[in-house]
């Protein structure tokens, strides 16, 4: 197979607010991975890591990273939320090209809050009650 040839997929047709509204729980998910980068910087790195204008940089660059992530979704989220319920597209090419397959199966249907990368599955992550 050539890098130009197109693999041929079964439509799959879907309402695009609902589409969309995937789109904005992966974004909400990637922010909320991001902004767990952050409190681990700082107890890799100590507190010494203030110090330094570059890791500053790179500990705003993390927040301004969230807060972007988290933009663009109010901004999707929005534009869905005002968009008529009856318009369709057809899902196969775009999710060819999602090379994730959890986020492919969280993004090609199911409900709302499918995420592609579940919270409670995170390596090393748990919580004691």
């Amino acid at each position: 197979m050539t890098p130009f040839q197109r693999i041929e997929t079964a439509a799959i047709e879907e309402t695009l607010p609902a589409i969309l509204l995937r789109v904005v729980s992966e974004l909400h998910d990637v922010a909320y991975l991001i902004e767990r980068i952050e409190p681990q910087l700082l107890d890799l790195s100590g507190t010494d890591i203030m110090a330094s204008p570059e890791a500053m940089k790179v500990v705003q660059g993390i927040d301004l990273a969230v807060q972007k992530t988290r933009g663009i979704a109010e901004f999707i989220d929005t534009i869905a939320g005002t968009m008529p319920e009856g318009w369709t597209v057809d899902l196969a090419t775009a999710l060819s090209l999602v090379k994730l397959t959890e986020m492919q199966k969280a993004l090609g249907g199911g409900g709302f809050h499918a995420h592609s990368q579940p919270m409670a599955k995170a390596a090393g992550d748990f919580d004691f009650f």
